[in-house]
């Protein structure tokens, strides 16, 4: 059996998502790029972006590790939850 990847392993998952209310709350207009930074380099998913010098933020492929939680220390990251019920990712391979 060949090693799979991790972006071969993501493709996998199934989400479950709520398209308009999210699980975790965040202030798009936070201004000091060295945070914000944290969270592009660090979130799995690519939920954060800079588009043409735009900070923003999508949802809808969080794997819902914490990790953007942990590092925004309530900077960015105002609030962070699970998803409720049968909402969220549902791993498919390890």
């Amino acid at each position: 059996m060949s090693k799979m990847s991790v972006d071969d392993k993501l493709g996998l998952d199934v989400f479950h998502t709520d398209e308009v209310n999210s699980h975790i709350d965040v202030d798009l207009d936070y201004k000091d790029q060295e945070e914000i930074q944290k969270l592009l380099y660090a979130c799995p998913g690519e939920c954060y972006k800079q588009i043409d010098g735009k900070f923003t933020f999508s949802h809808l492929g969080c794997l819902e590790c914490g990790t953007c939680r942990v590092l925004s220390h309530g900077k960015i990251v105002k609030d962070w939850h699970y998803p409720h019920g049968e909402i969220g990712v549902t791993f498919r391979q390890g």
